[in-house]
């Protein structure tokens, strides 16, 4: 066997040898989060949780844009009516 095909091999070995461990060490991160953690436990935090001043905002924008869509499709219909109106 060529010695780069061998290496393959070995390295196709070593990979399902460690993918078939019965205990995997966790990451340096979470040792260390666990470890920090463990001394000071995080408080509960909803998923994808904002800030208040960034989620007032939002709510406040979004019924601004609401009512300026609407108003602008208002408005198109008012105009095609007109322009309907006066070509009769």
């Amino acid at each position: 066997m060529p010695e780069r095909e061998q290496d393959d091999h070995e390295r196709e070995f070593d990979l399902k040898w460690a993918d078939n461990a019965e205990h995997k060490e966790p990451s340096a991160r979470a040792r260390m989060l666990a470890a920090r953690w463990k001394e000071n436990p995080p408080e509960p935090v909803p998923f994808r949780g904002e800030p208040d001043h960034v989620a007032r905002r939002q709510r406040r924008s979004s019924w601004i844009s609401t009512v300026v869509v609407l108003g602008c499709v208002a408005g198109v219909i008012v105009l095609l009516g007109y322009i309907n109106f006066r070509t009769y």
